[in-house]
């Protein structure tokens, strides 16, 4: 197919798109000023973000995506580019350079597999409002891809196999994915609900299988949402804290977090679980631990290459109507 493509019409490609991170400490209140719109966080909340970042030095968000982009332009042997929505390389400079180089149509993937408005919708709307002269296909969603719990699974299989022999039962597993606010998913002018809670929690159902397939008896695994945000308003729940504290009182003494609302290590990752839920657990008793990352992951790359191919193919096919009602 790749041959195809190169030699058709135009140039095709496929499009990464990602949150992004501050490269130092000095760019986080513009980098907040893009995630709010422009709406003012109170000096506060700023500081406090400043603080994470210092703890985990800077964040490998931009450098870890831009290696699974050239993993991925090595599995699909056509160029992958990587847009970011909150900061450098935005994704309508991203649009230009693949324009100036000779693209014509892309599969557009977000690397948040699960469908929100507060996430994918505004990517999809800061894609096509600066993809003039581009054909796009856009990915709303891959949450259920087996790949993608194939990829989770194989990080979380040898720590809790090692913790389940440790404690004699098989350990308990957290999976998390980002919160979001409450609103977003309750709009009353939207005639369908956000997808995005239940595709989530499909995610994480999906992973667990895998494990319990090999346990006797079945992974004991519970979901959280993660990282609620400090721009007032209620987010949609429950929370990881409230969730450790539910376990420990049911007698548990560790527990594992897997974020698989997150392909690669950032400050929801690094500070939010590995510290401040680290902390919080110790401070009730509780051990936390964390598998690896899917970061370079060969399994999510075999993911995003299925899901890139399929979008290729549909791009293929309009190609070709279109020709013939020419």
């Amino acid at each position: 197919m790749a041959e195809l493509l190169r030699n058709g019409p135009g140039r095709s490609a496929v499009l990464l798109l990602a949150h992004g991170a501050p490269d130092a400490l000095d760019e986080i209140p513009e980098f907040l000023r893009n995630v709010t719109g422009g709406r003012p966080l109170p000096e506060p909340a700023v500081a406090e973000i400043r603080h994470r970042y210092g703890l985990i030095g800077q964040s490998p968000l931009t450098r870890i995506t831009l290696e699974q982009a050239d993993l991925l332009a090595q599995a699909l042997q056509i160029p992958v580019y990587v847009g970011m929505r909150n900061w450098k390389p935005y994704i309508a400079d991203t649009l230009r350079r693949m324009r100036e180089e000779g693209v014509t149509s892309a599969v557009v993937l977000c690397l948040a597999p699960q469908n929100s408005r507060t996430s994918v919708g505004l990517y999809r709307r800061a894609t096509f409002g600066a993809a003039e002269g581009l054909d796009l296909e856009f990915v709303e969603s891959w949450a259920g891809h087996p790949l993608l719990a194939e990829a989770f699974a194989d990080r979380l299989r040898p720590l809790h196999a090692r913790l389940s022999r440790e404690t004699g039962r098989p350990a308990p597993v957290l999976f998390t994915a980002h919160s979001v606010p409450c609103r977003t998913v309750q709009r009353a002018e939207e005639a369908e609900p956000d997808p995005y809670p239940a595709e989530a929690k499909r995610t994480a159902a999906n992973v667990a299988a895998l494990l319990s397939a090999q346990d006797r008896p079945p992974t004991e695994w519970y979901f959280a949402f993660q990282s609620q945000g400090m721009s007032g308003g209620p987010w949609i729940g429950p929370t990881v804290e409230d969730t450790l504290t539910a376990l420990r009182r049911q007698g548990a003494s560790i527990a594992i977090i897997q974020a698989v609302g997150f392909l690669c290590d950032h400050v929801e990752i690094l500070y939010d679980i590995d510290i401040a839920f680290k902390n919080f657990a110790a401070g009730i008793g509780l051990e936390v631990h964390r598998p690896p990352s899917l970061n370079n992951s060969p399994l999510l790359i075999a993911a995003l290459a299925d899901v890139a191919r399929r979008g290729l193919g549909r791009l293929r096919e309009r190609r070709t109507a279109d020709a013939a009602l020419r």
